[in-house]
């Protein structure tokens, strides 16, 4: 691994108080590991559904109304519905925090945490293995988090760092790698980016399949929590980093 990627992925995780994205950058890593851990939660005990990526939801709702088994076009659909809904909720608060993206980024993660926060109340009410009714609430809510959060990633734009999509990232590394002659730029962040989904994958998947559902919902809640927290404290700051 060259100087140059190290470096990136140092700047990553500890950006100079100078950089264009300030302390944006360490957090949507940390929103990428949450997406992990509540996709490990929808597609491992939900059904075969992501409540974050919705290509993978389109492709099951194709194959689920082509009739193949194990796939469920309703589940499929509440993920779909969801998603957006949480999206425009996430447009909403955007477009009223357009000058300052500590405040949105603060705004975003309160309502994702609040929206997680019912997820995880209503999987510590249930029982396993939930009934349909369950996994449909549980879909919705999560869902609508995500959404609220991809919009939220949208608008603060920080390159390389969508928190919930790696084929573009994983394009990037390999069409622009230095082995074949490219110039190797944002290597180091978008393996981070490609690192911090399976990591928060992993541990999601060990826990739902070792402990339970709520315990993965709880982690992701604690994570997202944080994340509001820190925000908030931050989002006092007019430093460069903050203008869109």
């Amino acid at each position: 691994m060259s100087a140059g990627v190290l470096r990136d992925i140092a700047q990553t995780f500890r950006p100079g108080a100078d950089a264009d994205h300030g302390p944006l950058v360490p957090m949507m890593v940390a929103l990428t590991v949450l997406t992990g851990l509540v996709d490990a939660v929808s597609y491992l005990k939900l059904g075969h559904v992501f409540v974050a990526n919705m290509t993978g939801n389109v492709v099951f709702l194709g194959f689920a109304l082509a009739g193949a088994g194990g796939l469920s076009a309703i589940a499929s659909l509440l993920a779909l519905g969801s998603f957006i809904l949480g999206a425009l909720a996430g447009g909403w608060l955007s477009a009223r925090h357009t000058a300052h993206r500590g405040r949105l980024l603060r705004a975003a993660l309160i309502a994702q945490a609040a929206l997680i926060m019912l997820a995880l109340l209503i999987a510590l009410l249930a029982h396993e293995p939930l009934q349909e009714s369950v996994r449909y609430e549980l879909i919705v809510a999560l869902a609508l988090a995500m959404g609220v959060q991809n919009a939220a990633a949208l608008r603060l734009s920080v390159p390389e760092l969508t928190t919930t999509v790696l084929t573009r990232t994983l394009t990037g590394i390999a069409s622009q790698a230095r082995l074949i002659g490219g110039s190797g730029a944002h290597s180091g962040r978008r393996s981070v980016a490609v690192a911090a989904m399976l990591l928060g994958a992993f541990t999601g998947a060990l826990l739902v399949l070792h402990v339970s559902i709520a315990a993965t919902i709880a982690l992701a809640f604690a994570c997202s929590l944080a994340l509001a927290v820190a925000a908030s404290a931050l989002s006092g700051s007019s430093a460069s980093w903050t203008r869109s």
